[in-house]
């Protein structure tokens, strides 16, 4: 599963490759998201529950609230702004790294939350909203990467969405044909299994981010940022090759 990708531009993708992406993805998310909470308090992928913190701050007068549950929320948009950024100089630039770029990215802010994470946890009323908004940008940068190469087939945070299409194939799987007579109702057994894969990939993501954080602390995102460089490294390392001699 976590063999390097050879290229992430576009015209190379196939739905077997966005899922094994998606799945390898889902799971950094799930491990980010569940140590992010343990470290900070807050599931930094859940842009809905953001959103309503903001809305119910606001009406109870808690504006210091309020601004840091909109700073979450402009970071997340920011981090897919800058996913969009990214890839969009790389396909400029004929990168077959342009889709890898962004988790270029990630990887580097989840080294920095590993190594210094301790650090800040130490200077608690400084760093903890910095924490929190550096856990969101990294959450819309790695979602907006694999939203853009799967052609929104495939979310990585989004499991609301997720968990509600496995619902919708699920209530089709099961659905009892009485009248031989008119259409039949059929699953999209495909879906079923990408929707499937990707939530349970989050789950177990999110237990082993959970145990790393329970006993290691902060540098068990380390491993994760290893992953994400280890996906990235063959096409980012051609790329490099290919400017240099030229």
């Amino acid at each position: 599963m976590f063999e390097p990708i050879r290229g992430f531009t576009s015209l190379k993708r196939t739905p077997q490759a966005d899922l094994k992406l998606g799945t390898v993805l889902a799971f950094v998310a799930g491990a980010t998201n569940a140590g992010g909470f343990l470290a900070v308090g807050q599931y930094t992928s859940h842009m809905t529950g953001m959103v309503s913190s903001l809305a119910d701050n606001l009406v109870l007068g808690q504006f210091v609230l309020a601004g840091a549950a909109l700073a979450a929320v402009l970071a997340f948009l920011l981090g897919a702004m800058s996913t969009a950024w990214l890839v969009n100089w790389g396909m400029r630039l004929q990168l077959r790294s342009a889709y890898g770029l962004p988790l270029l990215v990630e990887a580097a802010l989840l080294l920095v939350f590993g190594i210094f994470g301790a650090a800040m946890s130490l200077w608690h009323t400084v760093f903890l909203p910095v924490t929190v908004v550096l856990l969101c940008y990294i959450m819309g940068l790695q979602n907006a990467v694999i939203t853009k190469i799967s052609q929104a087939r495939i979310r990585t945070t989004h499991v609301t969405g997720l968990v509600t299409d496995l619902g919708i194939e699920l209530g089709k799987l099961l659905y009892v044909n009485r009248h031989p007579d008119m259409q039949p109702v059929r699953a999209d057994r495909e879906r079923l299994r990408v929707h499937a894969q990707l939530v349970i990939s989050f789950l177990v993501g999110g237990i082993a981010g959970a145990l790393g954080f329970k006993h290691l602390g902060y540098i068990s995102t380390v491993p994760l940022a290893i992953t994400l460089l280890l996906l990235v490294m063959r096409p980012a390392l051609d790329d490099w090759k290919r400017l240099r001699a030229a």
